[in-house]
């Protein structure tokens, strides 16, 4: 039988944690357990499949700023290794209570100006974003074979992990980026000189930008003609847990159509 697996991210639930923790009591553990299911990290991939009825491997990939691009690489590993025939890859952030501010201070990576410029001479940092975001992927080959309208291919994916090399525990290294990015390249049979346009994570930060814009210059150094480098934060925000989704879904509504 045919099997779907579900891969999914969510932030911290700071409705819970607005709304609910406070109100817990412990004369009620049924409550606590149906407050936990509704809102914890642990419980969306397995409550998807519950409520669609699907049968495959259901798990919870949550790597902060990148679970939405871990979730999507996750399902396609499943995929080519046979543990699933289609993967939902889900990923989200949402927080309450919605329209709150901030306070940027010193070297906070939150933007004084308001503005999310990823890659701009002007950048100050980042602003946050909500937002949900998921795909359903399926081998090619089957697709095909079955006649599925096909929206986009990924032909290239890799997960690392700089370990003690980060330039600070929330930003990457440039040689650990660099060498993830040849990785999936490779992976995929692109060259550089294949590639016109990049979807970058880009959070506008003056410490992210620079070693992002160092690793993707390192491996795509002998591009015969520039590359277009946006990131979708600038219009939507940082969507935290969801923000490689969100890029991975904008490339299709800024080339899906062509």
């Amino acid at each position: 039988a045919s099997r779907t697996a579900v891969y999914a991210a969510a932030n911290l639930s700071t409705w819970w944690l607005a709304h609910l923790a406070a109100r817990y009591d412990d004369d009620d553990p049924a409550g606590l357990i149906a407050d936990l299911i509704g809102n914890g990290q642990d419980y969306p991939a397995t409550w998807i499949a519950h409520r669609l009825g699907l049968t495959g491997p259901a798990l919870n990939v949550l790597t902060a700023c990148s679970s939405g691009l871990a979730v999507v690489a996750t399902a396609c590993q499943a995929l080519s290794d046979y543990s699933a025939d289609r993967a939902l890859a889900v990923a989200g952030s949402i927080a309450f209570p919605q329209g709150r501010g901030y306070r940027a201070e010193g070297d906070s990576i939150h933007s004084p100006s308001g503005r999310c410029r990823p890659f701009d001479a002007a950048a100050d940092g980042t602003v946050s974003g909500d937002g949900v975001g998921a795909v359903l992927l399926r081998r090619l080959e089957d697709a095909r074979a079955d006649g599925d309208p096909i929206r986009a291919v990924i032909r290239g994916f890799a997960i690392n992990n700089d370990g003690g090399r980060k330039a600070g525990y929330s930003a990457p290294s440039i040689d650990g980026q660099a060498e993830v990015l040849a990785e999936a390249a490779a992976l995929a049979g692109i060259a550089p000189g294949d590639l016109d346009f990049i979807e970058a994570h880009g959070t506008g930060t003056r410490l992210g930008d620079p070693i992002e814009i160092a690793a993707l210059a390192r491996v795509h150094a002998r591009a015969a003609a520039p590359i277009a480098l946006t990131a979708a934060k600038a219009a939507i925000g940082h969507l935290e847990t969801a923000a490689g989704m969100a890029g991975l879904v904008s490339l299709y509504f800024a080339f899906g159509h062509m």
